[in-house]
Order: structure tokens, then C-alpha cells, then sequence
């Protein structure tokens, strides 16, 4: 039987890191598919819809939920030594990663305030998203697992 001790932190450097690195990363893919695929007739505007818009959607969900569910972070987080887990230790599921970040949109609203506000102000350390998905960040070597043999 494992016994799983997190002690998160609030690391809100580090977080900020990662998610630079995380939406720099989908950001470029972002401008270089539009400028690619642009649409628009007009001269210095570049724009994709309709079913040429849906890869950017399929990027987002493969690149944020699929990536953080399967390998427990993004390339930013990876980067930055940062785990995301439920908040008893286990792994995100898919529902679980597509709820936390879903809420992106309200976290780095402002820019990130109410995140850093959320991550300050709470117990677990834990932003608008990981609050609705029962998550945490924290570092790997914040996770202590301990093996009890009967």
C-alpha cells in the first residue's frame, strides 16, 4: 500500500513559466497555421474559419487536456519541474485536465490576477481551474510517496 504526502507551494514564478512557455508555444503554432491557411482578402489581415478553424481547437485540446492527463504536464511544466495531480496524489484523468483548463480563459484574464490571487489566497495553493478539476501543481519532489508492507 502507498501513502502519497504532498506539501504544495505556491511556486508562482515557476507557474507563470510554464504557462509563458505553454501559450508561446500554442501561440506560434496558432499564427503560423492562420498565416498558412490565411482566408482573408484584405492585405496585412490573416484569418481561417469554418472548418479550417477546427485544428486550432484540435491543437488546444491535444496540446493542453491530452498532454497533461497522459504525462501529468505540459512541455511548460515539464520544463519547469511542475506536476499536476489530483489533490489525494493521483493522476489527472482527461475530464479532469479538460475542467482545469477550461477555466484558462478566466485565470489569465487580467493578466493572471485572478490566478495569482486564487493560488495566494487558498490552503492547497490552487488557481480557479484546479479549484473546479480538484487539482494541484506542485513540484516533483513535493510528492513523497511512502510504501507500507503488511
Amino acid at each position: 500500500m502507498k501513502i502519497v504526502d504532498i506539501k504544495p507551494k505556491p511556486y508562482i514564478k515557476l507557474r507563470i513559466i510554464a504557462t509563458l512557455i505553454d501559450y508561446g508555444i500554442y501561440f506560434a503554432f496558432f499564427y503560423t497555421y492562420v498565416t498558412v491557411f490565411d482566408q482573408n482578402p484584405a492585405p496585412d489581415v490573416s484569418g481561417v474559419d469554418g472548418i479550417l478553424a477546427l485544428p486550432i481547437f484540435i491543437m488546444w485540446f491535444l496540446y493542453f487536456v491530452v498532454v497533461e492527463s497522459f504525462n501529468g504536464a505540459t512541455p511548460g511544466h515539464d520544463i519547469c519541474k511542475l506536476k499536476v495531480i489530483t489533490t489525494d496524489g493521483n493522476k489527472l484523468t482527461l475530464g479532469d485536465a479538460f475542467k482545469r483548463r477550461i477555466c484558462d480563459c478566466v485565470d489569465i484574464l487580467f493578466y493572471g490576477l485572478p490566478a495569482i490571487i486564487c493560488i495566494i489566497k487558498t490552503e492547497k495553493h490552487q488557481r480557479i481551474g484546479d479549484l473546479f478539476a480538484g487539482a494541484l501543481v506542485v513540484k516533483r519532489s513535493d510528492i513523497i510517496e511512502t510504501e507500507i508492507v503488511f
